[in-house]
């Protein structure tokens, strides 16, 4: 028998993006799964319970009925990335219950072990394999695109000059010279929103192997003649660096930081801290009303003085570590998280609409935290010191 999604409303405080969207709904529709929402999840992103029910969707009663009427409940922020509010919903799960959404098991082992006490199978969205059958499901790839474009956005409103240069009566304008940190997807979004805006963007990236990707968007590559042969780590995410060559990276960056009105940090791997890029000692040669802005902000922060959710001041330069960039674009960012949950659901759902969890396919490996009644993914079981 086909099984019921339920669709939670985000307790999160300040999150307005929702897991499912009616457009997501409909790819699992047509195997026959059914879908509970709870009134209002839609709200914040613009979607109206209307919306729903047109896609044949059910509008439960409460919150409740949503957990208690569902095989399988999708979320943005589960319990471990919604520390607080998410431990109402343990009580309201049951036994043998399959959860989906970000749960960050990596930095909140408990919370996974919790989980697995209520006989949930939780999946992991940000543990979602790089590997190139689940790119339709990387949803920190698509989180990632939105955050870089957003950082821009957010340099740009708060840089007391133009970003293009600009020919006027009273004389040409010089265009804002703008410094990318880290050139992953964040990073890369970056550097074409900047170009866009009429910037001239130079990037930074330990791996030497995005030259290409960076130069290709209209930027310069920053090359500090450091060894970055082993630099390229798994999953697409660059490695942890040593203490000394971090120190070496960043005494190299520095005169380069200078020589910037704009720096856009972006490093930063799920279930770790951010590296420090950017020190205060760097930032010191930077002209009067320079902008840093720092995606990694909800890691600790590529800059050493980022004070997360929160925009500083410091030496004349205005530091920003935004959270959760993407609630800033709910609509969209709706939409593709939406799309990500439904082709992983997709990959999890047989044409008959039930189930399966296959441990020995890579992407369900990967992404399955909870199972039986216990933890099992490999990364998370040592962090509760099982074997």
């Amino acid at each position: 028998m086909p099984i019921t999604i339920g669709v939670p409303r985000e307790t999160y405080p300040g999150e307005s993006r929702t897991a499912m969207t009616p457009r997501g709904m409909e790819m699992l529709s047509k195997k026959g799964v059914q879908f509970l929402v709870e009134p209002g999840a839609g709200f914040l992103s613009g979607i109206a319970d209307a919306d729903y029910v047109a896609k044949g969707a059910r509008i439960a009663a409460n919150r409740a009925e949503v957990f208690r009427g569902s095989d399988l409940v999708v979320q943005v922020r589960s319990l471990g990335a919604n520390p607080e509010e998410g431990k109402s919903d343990i009580a309201l799960m049951k036994s043998g219950q399959a959860l989906v959404g970000y749960c960050e098991p990596l930095s909140a082992p408990q919370e996974a072990a919790a989980l697995a006490k209520a006989g949930v199978s939780a999946f992991s969205m940000e543990l979602m394999p790089r590997i190139t059958r689940a790119q339709s499901m990387d949803s920190l790839s698509s989180m990632a695109s939105i955050a870089g474009y957003k950082a821009v956005l957010i340099a740009a409103e708060n840089l007391p000059r133009f970003f293009p240069m600009m020919m006027t009566a009273a004389g040409s304008i010089p265009a804002a010279r703008v410094l990318v940190l880290g050139a992953g997807v964040a990073g890369l979004q970056a550097i074409a929103t900047a170009r866009r805006l009429g910037a001239v963007v130079s990037a930074y990236d330990v791996r030497s192997a995005v030259k290409e990707q960076i130069e290709s968007l209209g930027a310069k590559f920053v090359e500090l003649g450091l060894d970055a042969a082993q630099a390229e780590g798994t999953g697409g995410y660059a490695k942890a660096q040593s203490e000394e060559f971090l120190k070496r990276q960043r005494e190299l960056l520095g005169e380069v930081v200078r020589q910037h009105d704009v720096v856009i940090t972006t490093a930063a791997v799920p279930g770790m801290k951010a590296p420090i890029l950017l020190t205060r000692e760097m930032m010191r040669g930077m002209a009067y009303g320079s902008v840093v802005v720092d995606i990694a902000a909800e890691r600790g922060g590529n800059c050493e003085v980022t004070e997360p959710g929160a925009s500083v001041v410091v030496d004349g330069v205005t530091v920003i570590g935004p959270l959760n960039i993407p609630s800033s674009v709910p609509q969209h960012a709706s939409l593709m998280y939406s799309r990500n949950i439904a082709t992983f659901l997709n990959h999890l759902i047989n044409k008959e609409g039930d189930l399966v969890v296959n441990r020995e396919d890579e992407i369900t490996r990967e992404t399955l935290v909870t199972f039986g009644g216990e933890v099992v993914h490999a990364r998370v079981k040592p962090l509760l010191g099982l074997a």
